[in-house]
């Protein structure tokens, strides 16, 4: 057997090391495609709220001021916030609600998930005066809120 020379065997090492080490870092690049998966929620209704800035009487008006709870875990657009009908307690049943009006109050606001949320744009009710109503005096009022 041959000695090889102390030079020689630490530079024959070395090429054996980086030789060894090179293949431990090789690999190829490739691209790739897949799919996943995820699931979009659905829309929950707002609650909306109403409350008079003043007490109505006949032949008066009243702004309204909105609070919304939307209950819902993403954000919701609220569009137009219509008057359907307002009703009352049955001491009062006599009451002409039907004399009380509201325009649709255009709103196009977007509202995060909460409740309370105030609704920048008001609504102003209205009380025709159509005769004698005292049926309606002192009567408490619900105003039945729609949204879209």
């Amino acid at each position: 057997m041959r000695k090889i020379p102390g030079r020689l065997a630490v530079v024959l090492g070395l090429v054996f090391a980086l030789a060894v080490g090179g293949v431990a870092y090789a690999y190829f690049t490739t691209t790739g495609a897949g799919t996943g998966t995820a699931t979009s929620g659905t829309s929950s209704a707002l609650v909306l709220h109403g409350t008079t800035s003043t007490t109505l009487y006949p032949g008066t008006s009243s702004a309204v001021n909105f609070t919304v709870d939307n209950n819902s875990p993403g954000h919701q657009q609220l569009g137009t916030i219509t008057l359907t009908s307002v009703s009352t307690d049955a001491a009062h049943s006599g009451c002409v609600t039907s004399d009380f009006t509201m325009p649709n109050v255009s709103v196009n606001q977007d509202l995060a998930n909460g409740s309370g949320q105030a609704v920048t744009a008001t609504g102003t009710i209205s009380w025709a005066n159509n005769g004698n109503q005292d049926a309606c005096k002192g009567a408490p009022l619900t105003l039945n809120l729609t949204s879209n």
